[in-house]
């Protein structure tokens, strides 16, 4: 089984802005696998199915993002087994660019930070760059609304890394 979680903040003044990529993503890889994320457990909003003949479990912390680590310890008691594939916004990464990395350290992110802090380093991940705005203030960048014609093309990319990695 593998559980993949994308990282985000519930309200709907969040949709669409750089903090809440992990969510567009995974809304994307459940568009794409026909699985409907409609179930309120695990302090998320939940979908489940199928790819290949293995359960995939999309998740979408209710908690808000600096928090996200207490749905992800909940899921991690429930499927102590399963896989874990955290999707991310990086804005050390460039605008665009995708990374998977097997494991490690939170960096600066403080959404990861929270999950390391709950089940510790070995879970895997999905970067999405969206770069950095010198010219903003940190928080007020990653909650800036993206232009959707031109990011919709890297969260399909994010997309495609997921579901080739399930």
């Amino acid at each position: 089984m593998t559980i993949v979680v994308g990282l985000g903040n519930p309200d709907a003044k969040y949709e669409k802005t750089y903090h809440n990529v992990g969510f567009c993503v995974v809304d994307i890889v459940a568009e794409k696998l026909g699985i409907k994320i409609n179930k309120a457990k695990f302090k998320a909003l939940v979908g489940e199915g199928v790819k290949d003949g293995e359960k995939v479990l999309l998740v979408k912390p209710q908690t808000y993002m600096n928090l996200s680590g207490e749905s992800v310890v909940l899921l991690k008691e429930k499927y102590k087994d399963a896989r874990i594939l955290v999707v991310v916004d990086d804005i050390d990464l460039p605008k665009g660019d995708v990374r998977y990395r097997q494991h490690g350290s939170a960096g600066t992110h403080n959404g990861l930070r929270s999950i390391v802090s709950y089940i510790g380093q070995d879970f895997e991940r999905i970067k999405v760059g969206i770069g950095r705005d010198i010219s903003m203030d940190l928080a007020d960048y990653v909650l800036s609304k993206f232009d959707e014609k031109e990011f919709l093309p890297i969260l399909e990319k994010a997309a495609d890394e997921v579901t080739k990695r399930i």
